[in-house]
């Protein structure tokens, strides 16, 4: 194995994978250090359920991942938001923008599997698998080393640029020396795939209440992908419930807008914490994803924003005569992703604040909020554009799904 390369990225998760994808269009030399071993997909491939933007989607078709789909995706063509207890609710249709669909959404597994076939054809990619990222060396000769141990033991690579994309925990943040600051939402998040008496018509119900967000996205299999928040008191609770008493406790959230719940999956449980990283860029060294900010889910925004990092990237990269480790580059990645990091965040983080916060005071502020939103044409307009990804400078892969 040639341990040269022009960039390394350490995790061969959603974001990381799909960076490879799009570096080797450019004819890069990359190295992925992957956790997993050949022949299984990290954990985070599980049955989530995704919810793809609508510049995702164009973004991953043009990289040809969106056609690996085993199962057909579930098209977003209605947006249904309301608060319990408040009055108001804002109902959005792709329709009146002249669109299909918001966005579609994925079963994680299947995505999985569809990055697996679509990174099975790079030609410039070196995989390191299973593989555990050690540390970080020196700079030298304009590349960094990169210290991985494998089953051979401990090794060394070299890049131009390293790329931290290895999740909330990262340790190349840590390598860096870079802080990151913490909330924690005292909230934990189920997400399971449930069936309804009708099957998802592309309307996507996002209810509100005191301990966090509950939605249902229609997936492409006639069922729906459950997000349910909860106060983090409560989830040792919660995740006791039997079939029939946790399918009662979502209808009651729920009420019956998309009809009686008569089935769950198995379900799974996340804490609610963001995480931000107080930098994005280190020498020849950049993070991206969740390593660089790990948000609250509401709205669904975690992935597309990292993929909008990653995407950025590239093309900055492709763009460049210089090299992609160099310094004027990461300083033109941490301008340009500015403002969609920062309005994506204050989207994400303050609605959750807000509509989580049970101060009667705040409950006619946000009705009056919620009727606002649904009456006026241009907040409805700034709401679909951040649902559809399109915020800041978008990468051009996002507006285009051409090859």
């Amino acid at each position: 194995m040639n341990d040269l390369h022009d960039v390394v990225i350490v995790g061969g998760g959603l974001v990381g994978a799909s960076l490879a994808i799009a570096l080797d269009r450019l004819g890069l030399d990359v190295g992925l250090v992957e956790a997993t071993p050949a022949g299984e997909l990290p954990a985070v491939f599980d049955q989530r359920n995704l919810s793809f933007a609508a510049a995702t989607v164009n973004a991953l078709t043009a990289l040809g991942v969106m056609q690996r789909l085993e199962g057909a995706p579930g098209p977003i063509r209605r947006i249904h938001v309301s608060r319990a207890g408040d009055f108001g609710r804002v109902a959005m249709d792709a329709g009146d923008y002249g669109r299909d669909a918001f966005g579609q959404v994925v079963v994680a597994r299947d995505f999985g599997r569809a990055l697996e076939a679509r990174l099975g054809d790079l030609s410039q990619l070196t995989r390191y698998r299973p593989a555990k990222f050690v540390g970080l060396g020196g700079c030298a000769d304009g590349r960094r080393e990169v210290l991985i141990a494998d089953a051979a033991g401990e090794r060394r690579l070299h890049a131009r640029l390293v790329v931290g994309a290895d999740g909330t925990r990262s340790a190349v943040r840590q390598a860096l020396g870079i802080d990151a600051s913490e909330h924690d939402y005292q909230q934990t998040l189920f997400v399971a795939r449930v069936r309804a008496a009708r099957a998802p018509d592309g309307t996507a119900w996002e209810r509100f209440t005191d301990t966090g967000p509950t939605a249902l996205l229609p997936r492409g299999d006639r069922h729906y992908g459950l997000v349910h928040g909860v106060a983090r008191d409560d989830a040792e609770a919660v995740m006791a419930l039997d079939d029939t008493a946790w399918l009662a406790r979502l209808q009651a959230v729920l009420g019956w807008r998309a009809g009686r719940l008569l089935e769950s999956g198995p379900r799974s449980a996340y804490p609610l914490i963001q995480v931000l990283a107080q930098r994005l860029v280190g020498e020849r060294a950049l993070l991206l994803g969740n390593a660089a900010q790990t948000i609250h889910p509401l709205g669904a925004q975690g992935f597309n924003l990292g993929l909008r990092d990653a995407l950025t990237l590239a093309e900055l990269i492709g763009d460049a005569v210089q090299d992609p480790g160099a310094d004027d580059l990461l300083q033109a990645y941490v301008q340009r992703r500015g403002p969609d990091r920062e309005q994506t965040l204050a989207f994400s983080d303050g609605l959750a604040r807000l509509t989580g916060n049970p101060a009667a005071l705040l409950r006619p502020l946000r009705s009056l909020g919620l009727v606002a939103a649904a009456q006026a044409a241009p907040l409805q307009s700034f709401l679909v554009g951040g649902a559809m990804g399109f915020r800041g400078q978008v990468p051009e892969l996002c507006r285009s799904q051409a090859r």
